[in-house]
């Protein structure tokens, strides 16, 4: 039996999530959309201020709540995270139990909002029960601030709104780390159509094994079709070897194009590293395989043609 959808998408205030959290319920048809706000306004009317002055600030002055803000750094970000995370602990149990609720009645649901702190939050508990994802959405400084400018317009929030990009630039930076350290997606938000084929890739698990052969200077070309092209992603390597009777098997999952173009910039950058990995692929006669990932069946189907066009896919079954 299909588990219903739990989508979790979380990000600073301005990176985009309400766009992409509202497309991503319309593409995959999920009526129930909620902002984490929301559930901290009813949390606001359970706890009063006297109990939780954090919770009655905003996600990104919260700090100013806070006792003994001497014994932090003088740059003030770890402040701003401690009154954050504060801030966030109250709503949580709350967005726990809208999960709860959804899973308990087998409803879809997408949830967006700050309080989505990689860490803080248990998804753990609905894995059994639910096909749940979480993300984290991130963007370069200089966009954010443009969209957090953007949007605190449109809210009609300036002025002392707008004062507050440091703090929610410090939030933004949290997260991400939090995310990376709990294995949650960071998904860079340039464009809708790039943020939600690289979701769906990960959401539909529409993928197909492939055996490519092609040296280590043409991994760039598989990055581009793969990841930049087409919004997807590379999952695990099998390296097949003379004489084992088994591929050596590596866990890879690559969906941020930057991350993968890094790859490639430290090999270039160190010739040992690059050379110990040529010395792996002439071992396996440049052959080896992966697990590819689109974020429809179509998109999957012109990845293969792509990737086959320009030479890349091995049809002949390697000899073990």
């Amino acid at each position: 039996m299909k588990k219903p959808y739990v989508i979790l998408i979380g990000s600073a205030s301005g990176i985009g999530k309400s766009t992409i959290a509202s497309e991503m319920a319309k593409e995959l048809g999920i009526k129930h959309l909620i902002e984490t706000d929301f559930i901290r306004e009813i949390v606001r009317g359970i706890i009063g201020p006297e109990y939780a002055p954090a919770l009655h600030k905003s996600s990104f002055d919260a700090y100013t709540t806070l006792r003994n803000k001497d014994r932090y750094p003088e740059d003030g970000k770890e402040l701003i995270n401690a009154g954050f995370e504060e801030h966030a602990s109250f709503v949580i149990p709350a967005i726990e139990k809208v999960i709860k609720r959804a899973v308990d009645d087998f409803d879809d649901i997408v949830i967006e909002g700050v309080h989505l702190v990689p860490g803080l939050i248990n998804i753990e508990k609905f894995k059994d029960d639910a096909s749940i994802h979480f993300f984290i959405l991130s963007a370069d400084e200089e966009v954010h601030k443009q969209r957090f400018v953007k949007r605190a317009m449109k809210i009609k929030r300036g002025g002392k709104h707008l004062e507050y990009f440091r703090e929610n630039r410090a939030i933004h930076n949290f997260l991400v780390k939090e995310a990376k350290e709990h294995g949650v997606p960071v998904i860079n938000n340039q464009t809708i159509q790039c943020t939600l084929k690289r979701m769906l890739s990960i959401i539909r698990e529409i993928c197909k094994k492939i055996i490519l052969k092609h040296p280590v200077d043409m991994l760039d070309e598989v990055i581009d079709i793969v990841l930049n092209r087409y919004g997807g992603r590379i999952v695990d390597v099998s390296y097949f070897l003379p004489g084992f009777g088994e591929p050596l098997k590596r866990k890879v999952n690559v969906y941020d194009p930057r991350e993968a173009q890094r790859f490639i910039d430290q090999l270039n950058q160190n010739p040992e590293r690059k050379k110990n990995l040529e010395k792996l692929y002439e071992l396996s006669n440049n052959i080896h395989s992966h697990r590819i990932c689109a974020p429809d069946k179509e998109t999957l189907e012109k990845m293969i043609t792509d990737l086959d066009a320009k030479g890349i896919i091995h049809h002949k079954k390697p000899k073990k």
